[in-house]
């Protein structure tokens, strides 16, 4: 499966391209400029792959939560690729995709993004032993960094943990692993959206959509 994959949902402006396994990636930390960034970034792993965007059998992207430009960014290429391509696309959680980027088998990863104005995006995912691919084991929030729960976890994954010490000082006790600096990586959400595909689960360029978590919980509680 060849598959192009971008994420511009945090300060990490990534884009890969999985060919049968083979990965090209590039990337740049910035916290502006992914409009600017993206673009050049496909053109250079196409012709390092030395192959076409229509020669793809589809378009992944990190959907989010993440900033809300970046985001928006993101999605808009991919409709804008996919549409003029004929390509499918798949939209992948940049949670996840921090949790794929770290977990071992038997993992059991609890993944916080800074959310800015005191809150993280968070939400936990097991690589059970013998599996490629992480699986979520709750839905995304957005909360104070104290409300974020414990559990069962092996790994700790996600910028919350820098950006709120009290966060880390609270959840990184025993033998767990903490990733401070993680952020997403394209090569992850293609990976990730791999499988989605294969599993007929990708939608035509005009339903690529961001997810919000921020604005859906201001939605459920002020219906």
């Amino acid at each position: 499966m060849r598959l192009l994959a971008i994420d511009t949902a945090t300060e990490r402006c990534s884009v890969a391209l999985r060919l049968d396994g083979r990965v090209v990636e590039r990337s740049s930390e910035q916290p502006r400029g992914a409009a600017d960034l993206v673009l050049p970034m496909v053109e250079a792993v196409l012709k390092e792959a030395g192959v076409r965007l229509a020669d793809l059998d589809g378009i992944a992207y990190g959907r989010g939560p993440g900033a809300f430009t970046g985001v928006r960014i993101g999605v808009g290429v991919v409709q804008g690729l996919a549409f003029g391509a004929g390509l499918q696309t798949v939209g992948i959680s940049n949670l996840a995709a921090v949790a794929q980027q770290v977990a071992r088998p038997g993992d059991r990863v609890l993944v916080c993004m800074d959310a800015r104005m005191d809150q993280v995006y968070w939400s936990s995912f097991v690589r059970e032993p013998g599996a490629e691919l992480v699986t979520p084991l709750a839905a995304e929030r957005v909360d104070s960094p104290d409300n974020v729960a414990d559990g069962d976890y092996t790994t700790l994954a996600g910028t919350g943990f820098k950006a709120y010490p009290h966060l880390r000082a609270r959840l990184a006790s025993g033998a767990r692993i903490v990733h401070e600096a993680a952020l997403p990586h394209a090569s992850d959400i293609a990976l990730l959206a791999e499988a989605e595909f294969r599993a007929g689960r990708a939608k035509p360029a005009t339903e690529a959509e961001p997810v919000y978590v921020r604005d859906q919980v201001a939605h459920v509680k002020g219906a």
